[in-house]
């Protein structure tokens, strides 16, 4: 079973499973076509025989780490972050070696905001802020779809406080 499947309890389910918005890969993708280019640019000038030998595999080996960094690793972190509300709980999972999550019981959330600029509203993201009963304000930044999730939390919240459970 795949994540958040696996975490399931009993007669729980999911309502939401999304990724952080696509937006936050639009520098890895800007990284990606200037190493591309610049690559594709020095290998065409860099004439046989007018570079000093080792230098060619430097540029190779510094333009793969570069990639590595700038675009690889933000397209795993990407792929690795979860944001999921269940008819039980939300849980936020991330990381790629390093895993961390949370999990919050629809029943301890107090109070759900959002927070959004102008870029924000016209791509449907933002900032997702969860308070809860015993701990300070949780924010989650780049959550797609910022209105359904704070919908379906607020209905949570209303529902486990009249005795009802969300979604069953």
């Amino acid at each position: 079973m795949a994540y958040p499947d696996d975490l399931l309890g009993e007669g729980e389910h999911v309502l939401l499973h999304r990724h952080p918005h696509w937006k936050t890969l639009c520098g890895p993708f800007a990284a990606l076509v200037l190493l591309v280019g610049a690559g594709g640019w020095l290998a065409v000038a860099a004439a046989p025989g007018s570079w000093w030998f080792p230098l060619p595999w430097v540029l190779l080996g510094l333009g793969g780490v570069l990639l590595l960094w700038l675009v690889l690793a933000p397209l795993a972190r990407w792929g690795t972050t979860h944001f999921v509300v269940t008819s039980h709980r939300l849980m936020i999972r991330e990381g790629v070696l390093t895993r961390s999550g949370v999990h919050i019981p629809v029943a301890r959330i107090n109070s759900v905001q959002s927070r959004r600029s102008l870029l924000d509203r016209i791509l449907g993201s933002g900032t997702l802020i969860v308070e809860s009963a015993s701990d300070e304000p949780l924010e989650f930044e780049d959550v797609p779809g910022i209105d359904r999730f704070q919908s379906l939390l607020h209905g949570a919240v209303d529902d486990e406080s009249h005795g009802e459970r969300f979604g069953g």
